[in-house]
């Protein structure tokens, strides 16, 4: 089981028509160095080493850093096929530790037959981690803003961030994109020996595949992407299609409630049940677990919401969660989000990747409202996903031009690239797998699974098996392929339950949870 709940769920979502990106790093990437494997401490079956790069793949003269990488051979060495990527999600999972992971993820044919491979994209974890103050990260203002003087303390706020931010990271800041990771990915390639690829990337993780295929597409040979992102939306897309996906998921969780008596609001009217939470966190009458003192706010319930719609496992909690609010009890601990470790005087803080990744210009407070407005339209019960709101408030301000901006996808694969996408996805929507699939054309091909949760690979046989075999074989399955829903009470997957954990849906960066 291990910990992989945060590293298999992405946090964020896609986005608009922009500049195209530089061409600079679509040239072959070439390590400075091979990789000097040993024995990771947590997993002496992985080997975990580093691998150098440029700080700027544009000026690779200007300082290297290292990357953290990790590999665990093929069971059988003699049906060995090749090397098999895992992108993490995000931003901020970790590759390294999906391979640490991965005979618990994977299938036994799988594991047989590649050498699974993982690297830390830049700026997180083992590889050179982004860090900004605690004290400062527990600062955010509130990120539903109210008033245009909301909106400039917001904008000064993420500016003074950004510079903290900067000062202690360092150069590497300004270059966390994941274009420049695709160029790191095939460093990697290089020092690993490989002449092409194989990858499976999950929510986050499937932007890198898609940028990997778009510039290096004769060093694919099947790529996979589980949950995808869209790289097209600009903001009103993906603020909308974000909080399509979350009154989608609440209203599967309704229709779980209704015909199911583990629901404690069984035979209740849910939507009002919820409707009066709402109110009473806008007058502040739920406390915090454990803090009387600190009251849930609405952004809190709802981002709490958001968390357990990735997997349905956690649909009897978030009912049990419901209950207790509603009776004035106070909740069982770890059912709401937790504050910062605010002993620490640095805390890692990934989500400048996506800002480099995703321009979501809002000129001011009166169009930040008017967002607002539409979207309670579009989520009658949800009001919003905070995955709608917390990425372009946190954006807010960040200097043009930015590496990685928005464009319809390029991608001529010999090989399409494979697209999984669960029907009921309350973060990588649906939508947004269509839109994937049709930019990618005759280098896509899309399965559906018609049920609910993030992230297909591991619940349930059928989408499981025809993605073994696509990675093995390249045998895609035939177009409109769809994969019955399984019963949330017998999904047998390969995960724990999902909770708003950093890298996750559910998850703010810190300070916005309050």
């Amino acid at each position: 089981m291990r910990r992989l709940s945060a590293l298999l769920f992405g946090l964020i979502a896609p986005l608009a028509l922009l500049t195209p990106v530089a061409s600079a790093t679509t040239q072959a990437a070439q390590p400075r160095d091979t990789i000097s494997w040993t024995p990771c401490p947590e997993e002496p079956a992985v080997e975990c080493g580093t691998l150098t790069v440029p700080i700027d793949w544009n000026q690779p003269s200007s300082g290297t850093f290292e990357v953290g990488v990790a590999r665990r051979k093929a069971a059988d060495p003699a049906a060995r096929i090749g090397a098999l990527v895992l992108g993490a999600g995000g931003p901020g999972g970790s590759g390294v530790e999906l391979v640490l992971g991965s005979s618990y993820t994977f299938s036994p044919e799988i594991l047989r037959r590649f050498d699974i491979v993982g690297l830390d994209p830049r700026g997180t974890n083992r590889s050179h981690p982004v860090v900004c103050s605690t004290d400062v990260l527990t600062q955010a203002p509130d990120p539903l803003l109210k008033s245009q003087a909301d909106f400039d303390r917001m904008l000064a706020f993420n500016d003074r961030l950004r510079a903290d931010c900067r000062a202690r990271t360092g150069p590497l800041f300004d270059h966390v994109d994941s274009l420049s990771t695709a160029a790191d990915l095939d460093a990697f390639r290089a020092a690993l020996g490989e002449e092409k690829l194989t990858f499976w990337g999950g929510s986050y993780g499937t932007l890198l595949g898609q940028l990997y295929a778009e510039r290096y597409p004769s060093r694919v040979r099947a790529f996979v992407l589980d949950s995808t992102m869209d790289h097209s939306l600009d903001t009103r897309g993906f603020m909308d299609t974000e909080t399509w996906g979350a009154q989608d998921a609440f209203n599967e969780f309704v229709a779980w409630c209704d015909r199911d008596s583990r629901c404690v609001q069984h035979g209740k009217d849910v939507r009002s049940i919820w409707k009066g939470l709402l109110e009473r966190a806008d007058r502040g009458e739920l406390p915090v677990p454990g803090e009387p003192d600190t009251k849930v706010t609405a952004f809190m319930l709802i981002s709490n919401a958001m968390g357990a719609f990735y997997d349905p496992a956690n649909w009897q909690p978030l009912s049990q969660l419901l209950a207790d609010l509603e009776a004035g009890e106070t909740p069982r601990a770890g059912a709401l989000p937790l504050a910062i470790d605010r002993t620490q005087e640095v805390s890692p803080n990934p989500f400048q990747i996506f800002c480099l990744d995703y321009r979501l210009p809002v000129r001011d407070y009166r169009e930040f409202s008017k967002h607002l407005r539409r979207l309670a339209k579009i989520a009658p019960d949800m009001r919003y996903s905070p995955l709608a709101i917390g990425p372009v408030i946190s954006c807010l301000g960040q200097p043009d031009p930015i590496p990685n901006p928005q464009h319809r996808l390029k991608v001529r694969t010999n090989t399409p690239l494979l697209v999984l996408n669960s029907l009921h996805d309350p973060a990588t929507t649906y939508p947004w797998a269509l839109s994937t699939t049709q930019q990618l054309g005759r280098s896509g091909r899309l399965l559906t699974y018609e049920g609910w949760g993030h992230i297909v690979y591991g619940r349930g046989a059928c989408g499981t098996e025809i993605t073994d075999v696509f990675l093995i074989s390249r045998t895609l399955p035939a177009p409109g392929t769809r994969c019955p829903a399984v019963p949330p009470t017998e999904v047998q997957t390969l995960r724990k339950p999902v909770t708003p954990l950093p890298g996750t849906p559910g998850w703010m960066p810190p300070g916005l949870l309050k």
